[in-house]
């Protein structure tokens, strides 16, 4: 099998993704994580187009890389001018990148009405503008946009472009399905042209407008494309471009390619989610092999066969991409979902037990509970239910209320009167909504007595309708998702009452966290969950 080199292109055709904003901080980050994994390139932006990038290219020429080769991005000279007088020529050059990657026209709709350049002069753009960044001591990658559509427009043209890069002094021609229209066996048949024509080595870059970003990149390393360009998560404009995690855990775990580190490909859950968390995203749960869901077992005949023989419905084992298995428990769940979350309480032979848990759990569902999505909800139902649960504060009552000031801004205020450990806590807070109120006026209330509450923070909050026909008397389920340095974990609360149900929700976060410092020393160090 063969090396494939991964080139990474989050930190520009990445941010161009409806969304996704990244500082010069978070791209300097990517940049050290993409390296760790062993990433072959990384392409930092168009120095020229932002402030934002001048600065990571003046930055990051002091970071210590191991593997991971900076890239520029820029377009070829503009026509009527020498490459060497093209103020973006001179600015690939001048950020010091020891890669170039130059875009350049394959589709002759794009170079008659889009450049409105004839064709003599649109090869001329392309090859003097890789033989000048070539003649200043650089490594030159040509990007041929459209390569694709323009292709299945007019082959010889197309390939006269990409031609053109190779002979300028391209060390490699990649080919681009910039709209992403295209499908497998088209790929694989203009790759198979493209390679027979090039004296030089061909690369892929799909976007993925028709779901195919994965499949047109390995149709394409099936016909002899050594390189893939794509995104983390397969973040970019439009639909997204190629996800380079679900590549090279492709390419690795089902090819037997060799691409990253040797123990890279066994940590891209750790790069999925250190990328999700610093664009500010949420994580998507289906996302295949590093998604929370990809390895999630629901239906109890699943479960029971899963604990037996885990390839019977796993097509990897989960930790070989640094993922984990979890079972889902809901009324669907049989004993086998029970058993399989039971067993760090070493309960799993206690049939009688099995059976009131799954009871409960069936009996609370039908309320409109779910407890696939609040794994924590559920171990503290467990505790409870097998009488090894105690309270770790009790309510005596709360207050929430909602005013407007003297200028119309909405004001709330929360108060709330605990029982902690035989002392009485009575606290008021502010906050931006009753929920925000209600949790700082719980902490408040508590953090003198717990104070690792601190390293909490509560990071996203969703309510749903259950019985929506009962208009605004309609019972709501709210699922809170919290966090602190070491563990996340989701809680779930039902009522009538949106502020009850977000009560119960918030509590159970609290006690759930509480029960996991339990028999922590006090100055036990929580590694950090970005770094991890």
């Amino acid at each position: 099998m063969r090396r494939i080199q991964l080139y990474d292109t989050t930190l520009r055709d990445g941010s161009q993704g409806e969304g996704v904003n990244f500082s010069v901080e978070d791209k300097l980050l990517i940049t050290r994580k993409l390296d760790e994994l062993g990433f072959d390139f990384v392409e930092g932006g168009y120095p020229l187009s932002n402030p934002k990038d001048f600065e990571y290219f003046q930055r990051v020429a002091s970071l210590p890389l191991g593997t991971a080769k900076v890239v520029a991005f820029g377009m070829t000279r503009r026509k009527g001018v020498t490459a060497a007088e093209d103020t973006g020529m001179r600015a690939l050059v001048d950020s010091q990148a020891p890669v170039v990657t130059i875009v350049g026209k394959t589709w002759d709709l794009h170079v008659f009405e889009v450049l409105r350049v004839d064709e003599a002069e649109n090869l001329a753009m392309i090859a003097d503008s890789i033989a000048y960044v070539k003649s200043c001591g650089r490594r030159v990658f040509y990007d041929a946009e459209h390569f694709f559509d323009g292709y299945f427009a007019n082959p010889e043209f197309a390939l006269r472009t990409v031609t053109a890069a190779a002979q300028a002094g391209a060390e490699m021609v990649i080919l681009c399905d910039t709209n992403g229209g295209r499908l497998p066996e088209e790929v694989a048949q203009a790759v198979r042209a493209a390679r027979e024509a090039l004296p030089v080595p061909v690369g892929i870059h799909c976007h993925n407008d028709c779901e195919l970003a994965v499949a047109n990149s390995l149709a394409a390393i099936a016909e002899g494309a050594a390189q893939v360009q794509g995104t983390i998560n397969g973040i970019g404009e439009r639909c997204g471009n190629v996800d380079l995690v679900t590549v090279a855990a492709n390419l690795k775990l089902k090819l037997g390619h060799d691409v990253l580190i040797p123990e890279g490909v066994a940590r891209l859950t750790e790069l999925s989610r250190y990328v999700y968390e610093l664009a500010n995203m949420n994580f998507r749960s289906s996302q295949p092999f590093v998604g929370t869901s990809a390895f999630a077992h629901k239906g109890g005949m699943h479960v029971h066969a899963v604990n037996r023989l885990a390839s019977s419905y796993e097509h990897i084992p989960p930790e070989s991409v640094g993922n984990t298995r979890r079972v889902l428990v809901s009324e669907l769940s049989g004993r086998s979902n029970i058993i399989a979350k039971t067993t760090k309480y070493r309960m799993e032979n206690d049939q009688a037990l099995m059976t009131r848990i799954l009871e409960r759990v069936q009996d609370l569902e039908h309320e409109g509970y779910q407890f696939e999505a609040a794994e924590a909800s559920f171990d503290l139902l467990v505790r409870k239910v097998a009488g090894l649960y105690r309270a770790k504060f009790e309510r005596v009552h709360y207050r929430v209320n909602v005013e407007t000031n003297e200028s119309g801004a909405p004001v709330t205020e929360a108060t709330v009167k605990l029982l902690v450990k035989n002392q009485v806590e009575h606290v008021v807070a502010e906050g931006d909504g009753p929920v925000n109120a209600l949790d700082r006026a719980l902490r408040k209330a508590l953090q003198p007595h717990y104070p690792r509450l601190a390293e909490m923070q509560l990071l996203d909050y969703k309510v749903r309708v259950i019985n929506s026909t009962e208009g605004t008397a309609a019972r709501v389920r709210v699922v809170i998702e919290s966090r602190d340095g070491e563990d996340l974990w989701s809680t779930v609360g039902v009522s009538e009452n949106i502020i009850e149900a977000s009560w119960l929700a918030l509590v159970d976060s609290v006690e759930y966290k509480l029960f996991q410092d339990e028999g922590l020393p006090a100055d036990a160090p929580r590694e950090s969950a970005v770094a991890k």
